[in-house]
């Protein structure tokens, strides 16, 4: 399976049963299967002054895929769902430095934004992608794995390689970064982001920017991308470095996330104040969808609130992969 969260599940009333699990019928009766297929959707509402509204329920939203209406099986609130972040940092040349100077910041808002029931994990890439710590590591925790991760003299030894196995001759893989980061969190119960420090440039990388966007969709996972751009002498701007931009902001907006320049203090601090704002008053839905074929086309996915004043961000949509 790959693309969206779309995946062969139980209805939630069956949500505690195996897969396709036969339901105990009375005596000799035949067993009822149940299989559905589920899209789940994390999204945010604004009103018309940009400020998050965080107390609607389903009745306040219709949803279509391509167009077609459909029946949302489940709507929560995120502050009724436990959250998993994996803060993904590139290691790679220049980005080293500017990782290090912004960690207070970083553990700053994994302070504040998380709770003790959420969980975080930390993800670094270079040449390879390497797992620094799991998925069930505790927030507070992060700072100090990523520390010593950075003085590490013997990484391959110590750390698990999550990238392909396979020549790497440059010094950065970003794609493989996303993918492995979505693949992380697919187990997390809840809402799942990914706090995504780079460039957005790539040299290394197995896979390719579409991939790093249908991993994240299929995990409904939501990118915040914090730019870090090392430009030119005089703030130009190259070629390479307006590529990494595009990347970066095309994965946030495919994703339901948001892109930021992180290079100064402030504007890193003010991005974490809107991303913690964002993740806590945010909502997820599921639905049935109507069209069962896995044909791998691109699903388009709407979500329209009845209010005509509030605009929505989500996910664009998925991939409907065969299973």
């Amino acid at each position: 399976m790959a693309a969206s969260l779309t995946r062969r599940t139980l209805i939630p009333a069956l949500a505690a049963m195996p897969f396709a699990a036969p339901v105990q019928a009375a005596q000799d009766e035949a067993p009822i299967r149940v299989d559905v297929n589920l899209v789940n959707v994390p999204f945010a509402v604004y009103d018309a002054n940009g400020r998050l509204i965080p107390d609607l329920s389903a009745s306040d939203f219709d949803v279509f895929e391509d167009g077609q209406p459909q029946k949302i099986r489940f709507f929560s609130r995120a502050t009724e769902s436990p959250l998993t972040i994996a803060v993904v940092a590139d290691i790679s040349g220049s980005q080293k430095e500017y990782l290090k100077e912004h960690r207070k910041h970083l553990r700053d808002f994994l302070k504040t934004a998380l709770k003790p029931r959420d969980m975080a994990t930390l993800i670094a890439f270079g040449a390879n992608v390497w797992e620094v710590s799991r998925p069930d590591t505790r927030p507070d925790q992060l700072d100090d794995a990523l520390a010593e991760f950075q003085k590490a003299k013997n990484v391959s030894e110590r750390y698990r390689r999550l990238s392909p196995q396979e020549i790497r001759d440059n010094t950065s893989s970003f794609y493989d970064g996303v993918v492995e980061a979505a693949k992380a969190l697919r187990e997390a119960t809840g809402r799942r982001a990914v706090l995504l420090f780079s460039d957005g440039e790539d040299n290394s990388s197995a896979r390719n920017l579409l991939d790093a966007i249908e991993a994240s969709q299929e995990h409904s996972v939501t990118v915040f991308s914090l730019r870090y751009t090392d430009l030119k002498k005089g703030g130009v701007w190259s070629a390479r470095n307006k590529y990494g931009r595009s990347v970066m902001q095309r994965l946030s907006a495919e994703t339901g996330g948001l892109e930021f320049d992180a290079a100064r203090e402030d504007d890193l601090k003010a991005a974490f104040r809107q991303i913690s704002e964002l993740l806590r008053n945010s909502y997820d839905l599921a639905y049935a969808s109507s069209q069962s074929e896995r044909d791998s086309t691109f699903r388009k996915i709407r979500i329209k609130p009845k209010d005509p004043k509030l605009r929505v961000r989500h996910k664009t949509g998925y991939f409907a992969r065969p299973l």
